[in-house]
Formats: structure tokens, C-alpha cells, sequence
């Protein structure tokens, strides 16, 4: 019995010795503990970041997520993977850490970090982003990547920031249409500028210019109006016409007083409505303080800040406002070239109408009265318009549409001989000629 313990003590002892020599075993390529390699993989990535190595982390990163697919840390492997690329910098690293966050977000939608990793990307594009007189490429891309992370993930803590972010964007955005509706109003190609105006204000509503802007669209629906009065038209549809584009500049004139009460336009707006006859809004108590609020986060621009902003390329945002809900839908694009068309439109249905009327009142076609017959009747003619009885109908007229020629002239038939040649500039319908005759009429 005693040797049976001895032999057993001793056996414990052997397995105890062996179990101590070959507790730890080195992993060759992590150099860690083999019980956590994919950990030691992703603690040795995030040391090669804070030293800047992003290649060396990079390579650890995608070591990690090949060699250890289930592993704990694959979340934190991809998204440290895209962090890699963006703090690298520079548009070919930013593509790529584009591409890593998508990857993310698609395999992992519900973790905290997609938020995060959209509004990277929108960020990527945001410092991309060029002065309103440039191109906007990038400022369009990074409004449009704001809009996704406020839409998708509106309850995560870095709303805020997007909304900010997008204020901003907007704010540039906005900035551009306004100097080329400028541009093409200077130049009295009004139909240009009335588009890109109606375009910037029913889409960037918290514009740091939006009362100039408005101001201007008032300004051009009167000279369109003032244009109209002075083209020969009938009456009353040139009445109509004016009346149409008053009635456009008395609403973007309103419109200042009424949801910007606090802009420097105002009083000139007011001064406009009352040239027009038009009532004078009031503003609410909410208007007023919305405005106000608005125009209280703007950062005014100091002159050291606007000569020093000349040799900087990225644009200066400080006049974007720091309150309010940023427009989350599709810019309007309104098209010049439809405008023109419209108001071409609506001149040729006029000259038209004109045209019958004369036509009727000139050969006596007009509608008949109630007691008169029916041109080409008989006065005697029964309701069923047939010819009473022992009347011969009238010969049928003679055809005008044809020139009869003859060896001493040319005589339209059924015409007295006396009748003073038509004049050939006067016969001609040139598609071209009635074009460019109907395009003076249109006041821009």
C-alpha cells in the first residue's frame, strides 16, 4: 500500500514538472502568448498607430482578420483598419479608408461605430472641400454624406456635429449659386439668374445671404414685369402676365419680413411692398425669434479674415449658422431654358388668339349673334340649316390658296385687277423670322 502512494506521488510530480516547462509558447509572428493571439495582433496595431507606422499596423490589422475570423476583435479590426487609411491622409488614403468604412457598415450596421464611421466619411469629404468659386464637387459629396448620417442614425450622440457639419457645407453651397445668379444678373441675363436664385432660396433656407438673395429675386420679377408693360400685347392679357410676376416679386419680398425679420433687408423690403400696394406682413413672435437666433451664431468676418482668406483654399464658414434643422432633401434645380419656354409659350398663345380675333373681325366670320343666321345661310334658312323652298344655293367661293399666273402678271383669283400686289416680305412665314420677332417680346 505504501508503495502504491510512493508511485503515484511520484507520477503526479512528473505530469507537474512537464505541464511547468511548457506553460508559454511563443507565437513566431506576434511574438505574444499563444492563449490571446488575435488580441496581442490588435494591441500591437493600435501601438503602431499612436507611433504613426500605419502600414505596420495595417498589415497586423489584416493579419488579424484573415488568420482569426471569429474572433472578438474583428469589429475593432475593420474599423481600425479604415482609422489606418484616414489618419494617413491624402485623397488616394481616403478613397481606401472610404472603402473600409463601407466594408464596416455593411457587415456590421447596428454597432455604435457605423455612425461613426459615416461621419469619417462625410469629414473626408468636407476637408476636401473647395471655395464657392471652385469646384464643389467635393462640398456636394460631403452634403450628401451628412444628410446619410443624420437620416440613418438619428440617435447617435454625433448628431450634432453632422448637423453642424452640414450647415456649414450648405453654407458654401449656397454662397456659389448666389455669386452666379449675381454674375448672370449683371450681365441682364435674367432668366439665368431667376433660376439659380429660386434654387438657392427654397433649398439652403439658413443661408447667411438668404434676405439679399430673396432681395434680388424681388428686384428681378420687376424688371420682368416693367419689361411686359412695354411690349405691344392686348390689354388684358399683358395685365395678366404683369400681374404674374408682381404677385412673385411681392412674395420673395414678403418673405423677408415675414421669416427673416432680423436680416438688413427688411426695411427695404418693406419700402418694395408698399411701391407695390401689397400688404405688409407681420412677423410671429416664433419668426422673430428664429431669426434672431439665427443671426446672433453667425461669426462676422473681420477684414484681416477676409484679405488672408484670398490665399486659402479651403473656404471660410465661420457666417454659417449654428442653429436650426439643415435641409435634408435634393437641391431644386430650376432651368432657365424652361422658364424662357414657358413665357414663350404663353406670348405665342397670345399672338395667336390675337391673330383669330383680327382674322374674325377682317372677314366678318365671327360668332353670330342670336338673331342673325349663320354665315353662308340664307336669312330665310329653317333651324336644320336647309334652304327654304325655290332658294338656289349660293356658288361655292372662289379659291383663294392658289396665285393664277398670267403673261402680265399675277392676280390672285376672284380679286379685283386693281388690287395692289401683296408684298412678298409680307407673304413670307419663316419659322426663323416669327421666332426672332417673338423673342423681343420676352423681357429677358
Amino acid at each position: 500500500m505504501v508503495r502504491k502512494i510512493l508511485v503515484s506521488a511520484v507520477l503526479a510530480g512528473a505530469v507537474l514538472a512537464s505541464s511547468g516547462c511548457h506553460h508559454k509558447v511563443q507565437n513566431p509572428l506576434a511574438n505574444i502568448d499563444s492563449k490571446q493571439p488575435d488580441k496581442g495582433l490588435f494591441d500591437r496595431a493600435m501601438d503602431s498607430m499612436k507611433h504613426a507606422h500605419y502600414q505596420e499596423a495595417r498589415t497586423l490589422l489584416e493579419t488579424l482578420i484573415n488568420t482569426y475570423p471569429d474572433s472578438e476583435y474583428i469589429a475593432r479590426a475593420k474599423l481600425a483598419l479604415g482609422d489606418a487609411w484616414y489618419a494617413e491622409g491624402g485623397k488616394a488614403a481616403w478613397q481606401q479608408a472610404e472603402s473600409e468604412y463601407k466594408d464596416f457598415q455593411t457587415f456590421f450596421p447596428n454597432l455604435p461605430e457605423a455612425s461613426e464611421a459615416q461621419l469619417k466619411i462625410a469629414s473626408m469629404h468636407y476637408r476636401q472641400m473647395e471655395k464657392p468659386d471652385r469646384d464643389f464637387a467635393e462640398a456636394q459629396r460631403a452634403a450628401d454624406e451628412y444628410k446619410v448620417m443624420i437620416q440613418q442614425y438619428p440617435d447617435s450622440p454625433l448628431l450634432p456635429q453632422a448637423k453642424q457639419k452640414l450647415r456649414e457645407v450648405q453654407e458654401v453651397l449656397a454662397e456659389r449659386q448666389y455669386r452666379i445668379a449675381h454674375f448672370y444678373n449683371l450681365r441682364d441675363n435674367l432668366a439665368a439668374s431667376q433660376a439659380r436664385l429660386q434654387s438657392l432660396t427654397e433649398s439652403y433656407p439658413l443661408y447667411s445671404g438668404i434676405d439679399e438673395a430673396l432681395y434680388e429675386l424681388g428686384g428681378l420679377y420687376e424688371r420682368e414685369a416693367a419689361g411686359l408693360k412695354r411690349q405691344k400685347l392686348p390689354d388684358a392679357q399683358k395685365e395678366k402676365l404683369v400681374a404674374q410676376f408682381e404677385k412673385k416679386a411681392i412674395d420673395a419680398y414678403s418673405k423677408i419680413v415675414a421669416r427673416y425679420p432680423a436680416t438688413d433687408r427688411v426695411p427695404d423690403a418693406k419700402h418694395r411692398l408698399e411701391a407695390l400696394k401689397a400688404p405688409i406682413p407681420v412677423p410671429t413672435p416664433e419668426a422673430l425669434a428664429e431669426s434672431k437666433a439665427e443671426e446672433a451664431s453667425r461669426e462676422r468676418l473681420k477684414l484681416v479674415s477676409k484679405v488672408t482668406g484670398n490665399f486659402k483654399k479651403r473656404p471660410n464658414v465661420l457666417a454659417a449658422s449654428k442653429v436650426g434643422d439643415p435641409n435634408l432633401q435634393e437641391e431644386t434645380v430650376t432651368n432657365a431654358a424652361a422658364i424662357v419656354n414657358d413665357l414663350t409659350n404663353q406670348l405665342t398663345n397670345m399672338q395667336a388668339s390675337q391673330a383669330i380675333g383680327m382674322k374674325a373681325v377682317a372677314t366678318g366670320t365671327g360668332t353670330p349673334a342670336a338673331n342673325e343666321a349663320a354665315p353662308g345661310t340664307q336669312a330665310g334658312a329653317s333651324k336644320d340649316n336647309t334652304s327654304t323652298e325655290g332658294t338656289a344655293p349660293k356658288p361655292a367661293p372662289a379659291q383663294v390658296n392658289e396665285i393664277q399666273k398670267s403673261d402680265t402678271g399675277t392676280q390672285a383669283a376672284g380679286t379685283d385687277s386693281k388690287a395692289t400686289p401683296a408684298d412678298p416680305k409680307q407673304e413670307s412665314s419663316s419659322k426663323k423670322k416669327e421666332k426672332k420677332g417673338l423673342r423681343k417680346l420676352i423681357p429677358f
